[in-house]
């Protein structure tokens, strides 16, 4: 049958090392696919017309899944150990970034052709694990050196003579994101409290720090799961960010960042994610509250709702308008579907030890 690419996406069965092809509308699997290697941390783009979805595993497997044909149209081995990828702006190139050996790769997005290998070598001369890679308007990506402490901006306009610039960061940043409009870019640290902000349209000025009270220093919990920078949810006004080692949500101003209100949650927030409307801030939680998930009104900065959707609640997704959120619960095996203004349970798919979900949607968003 004919059928668009706009209402599809994945689920990664992360013991199986299968991903799944969903149709969102009718809250169904397509197909199953096997061999895509270790999936244990995985990660998916998706091409300009989002008829491919590229994922990155952890075992350095780069895989193109065609959506449409519901097959593997090429997969190759680019490291020995990574932990996500990026496409560029013009969707012409995919960038990998690695722990083993270090550094990103670039491929070509049609062929997955290597077309440059750019080392992160840190300012003693050691290699570095790379972190937090984000795309960039102009075919740039930005990301981060755990052991370097810097932030490296690449400009692959010319993919084979990339040109990098290095800007110090802190102790070792864990993570990154970039801003919606991407402007913004910002790495946590994982040896320090704040984080690392780089203004990619002035980068000149050097990377700003921010939050100086946020990070592990003032943690008075054990941390039983770091949160990721790209669950941070991101409005127009505040950013709402994980508090680490505490049973809060952070909201900082987006102008100043600095710290406006403290959310108090039943748990240690992981992920925390806006609905496409800002209306509602969605957060799951590390063990032992990881069967829950509580909502967040970002108006009242209350929460309005805690759900018990499957146990380990690892990954959350939304339909491109907000309409749906879709949850992982690992060792429920399944995906769940609710309604996000009524909180109404829609639909269940069977998943084996499912995690992420990844929308097309994506394909249209920088940073994604």
């Amino acid at each position: 049958m004919l059928r668009g690419t706009g209402d599809l996406g994945v689920v990664i069965e992360r013991a199986d090392g299968a991903v799944q092809i969903i149709e969102q509308q009718s809250r169904r699997s397509l197909a199953t696919i096997q061999g895509m290697g270790d999936l244990s941390h995985a990660s998916v783009v998706f091409s300009r017309d989002a008829r491919y979805a590229y994922i990155f595993g952890r075992d350095g497997g780069l895989t193109k899944l065609d959506l449409l044909a519901q097959r593997i149209d090429r997969r190759i081995l680019q490291a020995g150990n990574s932990i996500g990828g990026a496409i560029s702006q013009d969707g012409r190139l995919l960038v990998a970034q690695n722990y083993e050996p270090g550094g990103i790769r670039v491929f070509d997005a049609d062929t997955l052709a290597p077309l440059a290998d750019i080392p992160a070598i840190t300012s003693a001369g050691r290699p570095s694990k790379v972190v937090g890679l984000a795309d960039l308007p102009g075919n740039r990506f930005a990301y981060a050196l755990f052991e370097g402490g810097e932030i490296w901006l690449a400009d692959l306009s010319q993919p084979r003579k990339p040109s990098v610039q290095r800007f110090a960061a802190g102790m070792q940043p864990y993570d990154g994101l970039v801003s919606p409009d991407g402007r913004h870019y910002l790495a946590g640290l994982f040896g320090e409290d704040g984080l690392a902000m780089l203004d990619t349209w002035h980068p000149e000025r050097g990377a700003q720090r921010i939050l100086p009270n946020y990070g592990r220093g003032q943690e008075k919990l054990p941390v039983y799961k770091m949160p990721h920078l790209r669950g941070w949810a991101l409005t127009s006004r505040h950013a709402f960010l994980p508090a680490i080692g505490q049973h809060a949500v952070l909201v900082a101003d987006r102008q100043s960042w600095q710290p406006t209100a403290k959310v108090p949650v039943l748990g240690q927030p992981v992920f925390v994610m806006v609905e496409p409307t800002h209306r509602r801030v969605w957060v799951n939680f590390a063990f032992p509250d990881n069967d829950k998930v509580q909502v967040i009104d970002t108006d009242s900065l209350q929460v309005i709702t805690t759900l018990t959707p499957g146990k380990a609640i690892l990954h959350m997704e939304f339909t491109a308008r907000g309409d749906e959120v879709w949850l992982s619960a690992r060792d429920s095996n399944e995906v769940v579907v609710y309604r996000t203004d009524t909180f109404e349970q829609r639909a269940s798919l069977p998943a084996r030890s499912p995690s992420g979900i990844f929308f097309t949607w994506r394909a249209h968003r920088i940073g994604m």
